[in-house]
């Protein structure tokens, strides 16, 4: 592995665990194996390497979700919806340092300081809510889900979803537990007639 990446991948998971203010780079250089002036190659200062380990996991999740969107093939816009989360949820546990990082409080305050970061931040979110809303406009030309205005409705979800997701980040309830009663849900809010339970225990 290459030492930029490696210092963004151990960078990641300290950002993660022990938030901005107690990483420090003498810390990372140490679990690296490197010179703490390695780190000082690669990125300019501290700030500078956050913002980078952000900008690789938009980067990540991006990736991932575009990957799995064109693999997949949907019967509708609802099986759409169904995928879509149970694929943000297996996403959440596979890069679990990535999801604990955007549910911590500190990138949200320097997103006020930094445009770079909130740009980062604004881009994964709206990746991931275009992927309902656009499973949404299509569930409602095929018929699978009722009209309403789809960019509110994906939020609602995206919500719903991210929500779960944070129980799982911080070990608080087991997220698989809830996945049917989560589709269910989803379900009653998109399609309220003729709502098909087909598949649901």
């Amino acid at each position: 592995m290459k030492r930029k990446q490696a210092i963004l991948e151990t960078a990641t998971i300290l950002f993660s665990r022990n938030g901005y203010r107690e990483t420090s780079t003498a810390e990372l250089s140490k679990i690296i194996g490197i010179a703490e002036g390695t780190i000082f190659y690669h990125f300019k200062n501290k700030e500078t390497l956050f913002l980078s380990v952000l900008e690789h996991t938009r980067e990540m999740i991006l990736e991932e979700f575009e990957n799995y969107m064109e693999k997949q093939q949907f019967k509708n816009g609802m099986n759409m919806i169904e995928s879509s989360i149970a694929f943000h949820l297996y996403l959440a546990g596979k890069m679990e340092n990535q999801f604990l990082l955007l549910h911590r409080y500190y990138p949200y305050q320097m997103a006020q300081e930094f445009p770079e970061c909130r740009r980062n931040l604004e881009a994964i979110y709206d990746c991931l809510v275009s992927i309902y809303e656009n499973a949404i406009e299509t569930g409602q030309k095929d018929g699978s889900i009722d009209f309403m205005p789809s960019r509110k409705t994906a939020l609602i979800i995206f919500s719903m979803v991210d929500g779960v997701v944070r129980f799982k980040t911080y070990n608080l309830y087991d997220a698989s537990a809830l996945f049917n009663d989560m589709i269910i849900a989803c379900k009653k809010i998109l399609k309220s007639n003729n709502l098909n339970m087909e598949g649901i225990d």
